[in-house]
């Protein structure tokens, strides 16, 4: 069997440095805001090319709070519209109902499935305040032509990061190209810590502060509570696993990069549909998404094939029960990716032995 992604793997590539990262943390007796936490937030910040970074207990925690902290400086309020993809993981979306926000989905470009830069400005409206890009699968959003759009008509930008650790265009790296960002440390990310973990990047000294506080019960110290905060906050642990892994972060990019250059050299059949763009530094190919009419039949066949796949995702937000109030709506681009999507096993670990196997398990697969 060749796994979508195997942990397991990725977790052994580190050793005996991960195993001593953690043992180092539970011999130190402190175990949330101490300095392995400092010392990852620092090199984070670094990494990415921005002033701040602030750990926290996960993405989607990031993207709340960031939202959170806008409304408590005065930027954002309730009722106001953020521009979001319909093309997403509801992560994305769910941030800004959290902050009784309205999410106004916006249709992706088929290339790149990613928001289409040239269909935002028909979706703003004077109560549209922020756009959400989201560097879906490891790429980045058209990110020039969406700043000239923030830019134009004075909107927030607020970057979900949570799959594009390490994308770059024009040495700009993603997190540094918005007002703010969210991060996510899920295992199996580029970048995953061994648990749920999350980080807020951005330039701003004050939506730092306040995201801070917030992720603290709302603390400015100890026991004086400012805001009416949550617990959010990035454990010791992780933090150590996170600063080891960072190292090879870039090196593991090119490895996903290097696994993506020999699909798309040998993979020819022509009911599948490769990715676009995933020799580009500002792709790290967090998912090797094909697309086929026939996943159903494609997933099947892979399977017996020993080929284990992952839909990303079987359904969009606005067919969710969750967002019932946008269930008859049509957004057809967004419709087409999520009913023929199909993600292709792709880790810094896999084998050459396992790459040729997907490539000749796909190459052999065939509509009767």
């Amino acid at each position: 069997m060749v796994p979508f992604l195997s942990l397991k793997d990725v977790s052994e590539s580190f050793e005996p440095e991960l195993s001593q990262a953690i043992e180092r943390v539970v011999r130190s007796g402190w175990y949330l805001l101490g300095d392995e936490v400092k010392k990852f937030e620092t090199e984070f910040a670094h990494y990415c090319g921005v002033k701040h970074c602030i750990g926290v207990a996960n993405g989607l925690d990031a993207l709340t709070l960031i939202m959170r902290a806008y409304k408590e400086m005065g930027l954002l309020h309730e009722g106001d519209e953020v521009i979001v993809p319909a093309n997403t993981y509801i992560a994305s979306i769910l941030a800004a109902s959290a902050n009784n926000l309205v999410p106004v989905p916006v249709e992706p470009s088929l290339e790149t499935y990613l928001i289409d830069p040239a269909k935002i400005e028909a979706a703003i409206t004077d109560r549209t305040k922020a756009i959400m890009p989201v560097h879906l699968y490891g790429q980045l959003c058209d990110m020039e032509a969406i700043r000239k759009i923030a830019d134009r008509y004075n909107l927030l930008i607020i970057e979900d990061s949570a799959q594009s650790h390490g994308a770059q265009r024009n040495g700009i790296k993603a997190g540094a190209w918005g007002n703010a960002s969210g991060f996510s440390f899920y295992p199996g990310k580029n970048l995953g810590a061994l648990g749920d973990a999350g980080a807020v990047a951005t330039n701003d000294d004050a939506l730092a502060e306040v995201v801070r506080q917030l992720a603290n019960y709302g603390s400015e110290k100890k026991y004086v509570n400012k805001y009416k905060g949550v617990n959010s906050r990035l454990d010791e642990i992780q933090a150590a696993v996170l600063s080891l892994k960072l190292k090879r972060l870039d090196e593991d990019n090119e490895k996903r990069r290097a696994v993506a250059a020999r699909y798309w050299q040998a993979i020819k059949n022509s009911d599948i549909v490769l990715p676009q763009g995933t020799q580009s530094p500002a792709h790290v190919v967090h998912i090797f998404a094909v697309r086929s009419a026939h996943r159903k039949a494609l997933i099947e066949y892979l399977e017996r094939h020993g080929i284990q796949t992952v839909i990303h995702y079987p359904i969009p937000p606005h067919k969710q029960r969750a967002y019932r109030e946008w269930n008859a709506r049509s957004y057809p681009i967004t419709e087409k990716i999520h009913n023929e999507e199909l993600s292709m096993p792709m880790s810094p670990t896999m084998s050459a032995s396992d790459v040729e196997e997907v490539i000749a398990a796909v190459n052999s697969f065939y509509v009767c």
